[in-house]
């Protein structure tokens, strides 16, 4: 019986649907970015810039634990990639206060270093939700990097 449903079971018509190529994003919390900080061996290193969320794993020589960089690591540390800072103050999501080159040089890095050199995980929940868990009625996915309609259906 088995072999006379091998050949019918292949007649099929092969399935449209792909499933995206790339592991699909997700929403960090705070805590859930922090555990990935480049302290635990084998584990991943995650940084966000601009509450996107990026995979510096690839960088672990500058992101790893002991590495120059490594104060980035497991937060949004957007101001500290805008003032070039690794100040702890400055390693937080605020832009608050910035000026005009800071600004332009976070653009920058986040487009020619970060957009460019590194997968994006996900983005941080902060990004998404107001302070009070409401929706970010500013936030539109489809503006959002590496964000395709297609692959949501």
């Amino acid at each position: 019986l088995l072999p006379l449903l091998l050949p019918a079971a292949s007649a099929e018509p092969e399935l449209r649907f792909r499933p995206p190529a790339e592991a699909p994003v997700r929403l960090f919390t705070e805590p859930e970015l922090a555990r990935y900080d480049g302290h635990q061996e084998g584990q991943p290193i995650y940084l966000a810039v601009k509450g996107v969320v990026f995979d510096v794993t690839s960088g672990k020589e500058f992101y790893g634990k002991g590495a120059p960089y490594n104060a980035l690591a497991g937060k949004d540390s957007t101001r500290g990639v805008a003032k070039m800072s690794l100040d702890p103050a400055d390693l937080t999501h605020d832009t608050t206060g910035l000026t005009e080159e800071e600004l332009k040089s976070l653009d920058d890095i986040f487009n020619n270093v970060y957009k460019a050199k590194y997968p994006i995980v996900g983005y941080t929940s902060r990004r998404i939700l107001n302070e009070d868990g409401s929706p970010n009625l500013d936030f539109k996915p489809e503006d959002q990097p590496h964000f395709s309609i297609k692959d949501e259906f």
